[in-house]
């Protein structure tokens, strides 16, 4: 019997719609056997994976606790495969830096510490072309286009397990880790987080590879 995956995308606040209508794209490439919107504990606990999107990550956290699932959101992305995309990058991380006020909540899963906002107000938003190695796997015929969005960047790898998978050329960023060229993809044993925004493109080789890891993780 060929394996399959359910994948859920946290549909809270943000860009869910985009992660949704790219990851239906592959329907008939990969094994995908549905893709939910997830909002409660019990559509939480009928999916494989998860996917975290862009939006505004401390009233995702708010809405998640208001809901009452923010406990069930950091045990699944603890034991199931987990992307973190933008704000969902920071949620997803064990320490953010240049947060608001007061902090915020944080899933305290990734080993990574992230500066929010590391590259600016919405119009410093920009996009880059480069060619990424772990794709290469799916395709290898162009560059992928990275949308940068109020986006964050990882200033900080706190595990050796923690795998580096797109950096920035030197130059992009506001602070001097910037010089040698910030991190914005890492892999972490079941966690995928990304600081751009694949969504907002019609390239879907990144939902594809997350795909590919949700039907790893279950055939191990």
């Amino acid at each position: 019997m060929v394996k399959t995956v359910r994948i859920g995308v946290l549909a809270l606040q943000g860009a869910f719609i985009e992660h949704i209508h790219s990851l239906n794209t592959l329907r008939g490439v990969e094994h995908i056997s549905d893709v939910v919107e997830v909002r409660t504990k019990e559509e939480l606990a009928s999916v494989d994976a998860l996917i975290i999107p862009g939006g505004e990550s401390t009233s995702i956290a708010l809405i998640a606790e208001r809901c009452g699932i923010l406990d069930d959101l950091r045990e699944f992305a603890r034991t199931k495969p987990t992307w973190g995309t933008c704000a969902g990058l920071i949620l997803l991380s064990k320490q953010a830096i240049h947060t608001k006020k007061g902090g915020q909540q944080l899933l305290n899963a990734l080993p990574v510490t992230v500066s929010r906002n590391q590259f600016g107000r919405q119009v410093d938003s920009f996009t880059i072309k480069l060619t990424t190695p772990c794709l290469e796997s799916i395709s290898s015929e162009k560059a992928f286009e990275y949308v940068f969005i109020r986006a964050p960047a990882i200033v900080s790898v706190d595990d050796p397990e923690v795998e580096s998978l797109v950096s920035l050329p030197p130059g992009y960023g506001q602070t001097e880790a910037s010089e040698n060229g910030l991190l914005v993809a890492v892999k972490y044993r079941n966690m995928l987080g990304t600081s751009f925004h694949p969504e907002l493109t019609s390239d879907n080789r990144w939902h594809q590879y997350f795909v590919r890891m949700a039907l790893d993780a279950g055939s191990a």
